[in-house]
């Protein structure tokens, strides 16, 4: 699977007494599809994922997939204490059709690097669909050594790394460490975007459509959807996505392909452009739309946490409501904080 360019970490909606908001969470995923970031990651640290119980994630996961448009790349955030635990929910995205899954450091024990390693090699093992590394050492005090990462690049099923550790150098480290991984082909469509499993499925449906008039019918139908083609294949490495829109340039330039990024879930525009120029070998341009989001990064994000992001979802035209207790809502004073930070980031 490609794993290039911008992925909104979602967030997960609630109502006030706390229960999921599955239809405004169906309202986030579609407008994002209407965006032009590479995908969408569910259940994520911004999803709020380690609050959900197993059935609410599978809702969760169920509803942002029918939601989403089969062009975007889907990643779900699946990562439990056990191997066992974490397989389960895997197999669950598996059948939802996800396209990769994404699998935080375990975290409540003490583990050394063998049990890390046996973790992730157990996991991918077994997992039917790619597995995506995640270091979040803020929140698991734990950050997976740079020759580990290395050494898991080695597994077929292991694909990339989203590290949030807010340092360039790691990215840098993590680039030349696994930079002689094995490569593979993946298939990727016309304008080298990614093919996902559900663009595969609507080909296959398409296959299959049988027109009203061959049954004898007489009801007008409208012809069936354009097939997309597969014309190319592009070989990738172990690809690293930075969780920094701050330093989502500086990233890409030290060897990451795109970021899975909490900045946009509410701003996604803004953090795609930085991307694009990038994409496009535009510098000058990319320092200019990088500078712009980074007091939005630190303030809403680094300070506010994901309260700031879901009162800046709601500012932006997205849901964000409030988050699970214990996390509470940003008081009077803090919304207006947000609402200058983000006058210069809508959408």
């Amino acid at each position: 699977m490609l794993l290039e360019g911008i992925f909104p970490a979602a967030t997960t909606p609630f109502y006030p007494d706390g229960r999921l908001y599955l239809k405004k969470l169906e309202h986030n995923v579609d407008r994002y599809s209407r965006t032009p970031v590479a995908g969408i990651v569910i259940l994520g640290s911004t999803g709020e994922a380690v609050m959900l119980g197993d059935e609410e994630s599978r809702q969760v996961l169920h509803t942002a997939r029918e939601a989403a448009s089969p062009e975007k790349v889907l990643i779900a955030g699946v990562a439990r204490e056990s191997v066992a635990e974490t397989l389960r929910l895997a197999e669950y995205a598996a059948e939802q059709q996800y396209d990769a899954v994404l699998v935080r450091t375990p975290s409540y024990y003490s583990y050394g690097s063998l049990e890390m390693l046996t973790y992730y090699r157990a996991v991918a093992d077994r997992s039917a669909l790619p597995v995506i590394v995640y270091s979040i050492p803020k929140f698991t005090r734990y950050e997976i050594p740079v020759e580990l990462v290395a050494e898991l690049a080695q597994h077929a099923n292991i694909i990339g790394i989203k590290d949030s550790s807010s340092s360039v150098e790691r990215i840098a480290a993590l680039a030349a460490a696994t930079r002689n991984a094995p490569r593979r082909e993946v298939m990727v469509t016309p304008t080298f975007a990614a093919y996902t499993g559900r663009m595969i499925l609507a080909e296959s449906m398409i296959e299959n459509f049988v027109a009203i008039e061959s049954l004898g019918g007489t009801v007008a139908t409208a012809p069936p959807p354009v097939r997309v083609k597969v014309m190319r294949k592009k070989e990738v490495g172990f690809q690293i996505l930075t969780g920094s829109a701050s330093q989502l340039a500086d990233s890409l330039n030290a060897g990451a392909s795109g970021g899975i990024l909490a900045l946009a879930a509410c701003a996604p525009q803004a953090c795609q452009e930085i991307y694009t120029a990038w994409k496009e070998n535009d510098p000058a341009l990319a320092a200019t739309k990088q500078q712009r989001v980074e007091q939005a990064s630190r303030e809403v994000l680094g300070k506010l946490g994901i309260p700031g992001i879901k009162h800046a979802c709601d500012l932006n035209g997205y849901y964000g409501g409030r988050p699970r207790l214990p996390l509470l809502p940003l008081d009077s004073g803090q919304q207006a904080e947000v609402a200058r930070l983000m006058s210069d980031l809508r959408n």
